[in-house]
C-alpha cells in the first residue's frame, strides 16, 4: 500500500488532525477511557512506512511514552496474537519484532516484570515458538507462559454485558498492574476482522460460548470487563487480506507497513479497519462488534472528536 493510499484510508476514518472542541466532548470522551491517562495531545497516532518496531517508536513518543503508561515497579503484560502455528510472513500473528520493541519499552519505563501469553487455536508450542513471539519475548526479558488448561485462568464478572455476564480470564491479566494489547490486523472468517476487541478472545477460557452466544456481541461484553488495556497496539504491517484467521498461502498477503496506537479500543478497531478497506472491502458495519463495544461505552468510533495524528517514516 502506498503513502497516497495510506493517507486515503486515515482521511475515510475522519482523522484530519482535529481538537475537541468543547467541554461536553471532553466530558464523552473523558468517561470512555477507564485506563490510565496519558499526557499525550493525541487520542490515536497512526504511523505507515517503517519496520514495526520503528513504528511503535514513533508512535508511542507521539503518545508521551511508554512512561506516561508504565509505572515503576509495574507488572505488565503484553497480549500479543500468537494463535496460529504459522510463521511470521503469513501475517496470523502479530509481528515478534513489534513485542519485543513494546517489551523493552516497558522495561526501560520502569516495569518490574512483564508477562507474555495467548490462548492459542493451534497447538501452543507451536504457535509460540514458529510465530517466533517465544524467542523475541525471551530475548526482551519477558517471561513468556502458557494458556492452555482451565487452571490458568480465574472467573470474573462482566456485570456490563449483554450475552456474556462472566467469565474466566487468564491470570496473567488479572493479576498484572498493567496490559498491553497488541493484536494483528487480519480478515477473520466469523468476526469479519480480528482486531484489538477481537483480540480479547485469547484471554478467555470458554470460547465456545462466544460462538454460541452471538459472536459479535460477546466480543462487545468481554471488552467491557473492568481491568482494560492501557494501550492497544494494532499491528498493520502485513494484512491476512483474505482466508483468516489461519491464512492458506502467502497469496493471502500483502505488505501494508501500518500501526495504529490509542487507549480507546473502539477508535483504534474503527481507524484499523478503514485501513483494511484499502486492502480489501470490508464495510464498517460488517464488523459490528465495534459499534456494539460504543454502545456499551466502551469507546468511540466517532473519530472526527478526537484528535489523531498521522505520521509516516
Amino acid at each position: 500500500m502506498d503513502r497516497r493510499n495510506f493517507l486515503r484510508a486515515i482521511a475515510l476514518t475522519g482523522a484530519a488532525i482535529t481538537t475537541i472542541k468543547d467541554a461536553d466532548a471532553m466530558s464523552l470522551l473523558t468517561q470512555s477511557f477507564e485506563t490510565t491517562q496519558a499526557a499525550s495531545k493525541y487520542d490515536l497516532v497512526a504511523v505507515m512506512g517503517g519496520e514495526p518496531e520503528a513504528m511503535f517508536r514513533k508512535a508511542i513518543a507521539e503518545m508521551g511514552g511508554m512512561k506516561a503508561f508504565i509505572s515503576k515497579g509495574d507488572k505488565v503484560c503484553v497480549k500479543p496474537n500468537i494463535g496460529w502455528d504459522q510463521p511470521v510472513e503469513m501475517a496470523a500473528n502479530t509481528n515478534p519484532k513489534l513485542v519485543a520493541e513494546i517489551i523493552r519499552q516497558c522495561f526501560d519505563a520502569g516495569a518490574s516484570e512483564v508477562t507474555v501469553f495467548d490462548h492459542t487455536c493451534d497447538d501452543w508450542r507451536k504457535s509460540y515458538s514458529n510465530s517466533g513471539i517465544e524467542e523475541a519475548a525471551k530475548k526482551a526479558g519477558a517471561k513468556v507462559v502458557p494458556a492452555h488448561q482451565e487452571s490458568y485462568y480465574k472467573a470474573v464478572s462482566i456485570p456490563k454485558g449483554k450475552s456474556l455476564k462472566s467469565a474466566k480470564i487468564h491470570q496473567a491479566i488479572v493479576d498484572s498492574d498493567k496490559w498491553i494489547n497488541v493484536p494483528i490486523l487480519k480478515n477473520h472468517g466469523g468476526a469479519q476482522l480480528t482486531i484489538s476487541m477481537k483480540n480479547y478472545m485469547g484471554i478467555v477460557w470458554d470460547r465456545g460460548f462466544f460462538h454460541a452466544n452471538d459472536l459479535q456481541q460477546c466480543i462487545a461484553d468481554v471488552c467491557t470487563y473492568a481491568k482494560r488495556p492501557v494501550l492497544n497496539v494494532v499491528d498493520a504491517y502485513r494484512l491476512m487480506k483474505t482466508s483468516g484467521p489461519r491464512g492458506k498461502s502467502l497469496s493471502d498477503v500483502v505488505l501494508s507497513k501500518g500501526l495504529f496506537l490509542s487507549q480507546d479500543i473502539i477508535a483504534a478497531d474503527t481507524a484499523a479497519a478503514n485501513f483494511f478497506n484499502q486492502a480489501r472491502e470490508m464495510p464498517l458495519e460488517k464488523v459490528s462488534h465495534i459499534s456494539k463495544g460504543q454502545e456499551l461505552g466502551v469507546g468511540t468510533m466517532n473519530l472526527e472528536n478526537l484528535n489523531i495524528k498521522r505520521l509516516r517514516i
